[in-house]
């Protein structure tokens, strides 16, 4: 297995169009259709990148900031931004489309966590992430800080191990004054 593969290499594109079945009573796109497509298309990305079997671990916070409606074109991008042992976040943006209107405005963006697994579904060591543009670099940047945060919710890592996100909350300064 490659032991390094660039963020590139897992980018994938997912379009789909938003028909009567998918909206609600509004004639908007209904969250959990696109949570579904959100979930499908990083899912995808993460298998590129690892070219293993991926379950997903956690979505965090999709915020709904402008409704897609009937007939919209949506279009959803995924990356990975950066890969710890077995696990691998995964950047999502989604935009939509008025085609006939010629209109597109970005509707969400999110980051799920997905987890590389073998044959027997137990974790599996996944390539490094290769950071080349901009962008990139800024998302591989924020990924352990983002990583401490799920933990830390989750109660899966006590806050004080959490070291990156320390100087977010200057929590040193405030232990140094206690």
């Amino acid at each position: 297995m490659t032991k390094r593969k660039t963020a590139q290499q897992s980018q994938v594109v997912m379009t789909e169009m938003v028909l009567p079945n998918d909206t609600n009573t509004l004639h908007n796109l209904m969250g959990g259709k696109l949570m579904h497509w959100m979930d499908i298309v990083a899912a995808i990305a993460a298998q590129k990148h690892s070219n293993r079997i991926v379950v997903t671990a956690s979505a965090d916070s999709i915020s709904f900031k402008h409704p897609i409606g009937l007939g919209n074109v949506v279009t959803l991008k995924a990356q990975v931004t950066r890969a710890f042992n077995s696990s691998m976040e995964v950047f999502i943006e989604v935009w939509a489309e008025d085609i006939p209107a010629n209109k597109k405005i970005q509707t969400h963006r999110a980051f799920f966590t997905f987890v590389a697994v073998d044959q027997n579904g137990r974790p599996i060591e996944v390539p490094e992430v290769i950071a080349e543009t901009p962008e990139e670099v800024e998302l591989y940047e924020g990924a352990l800080r983002r990583r401490q945060l799920r933990l830390v919710l989750a109660k899966r890592m006590d806050p004080k191990d959490a070291v990156e996100l320390k100087s977010i909350f200057n929590l040193e300064e405030k232990e140094a004054k206690k």
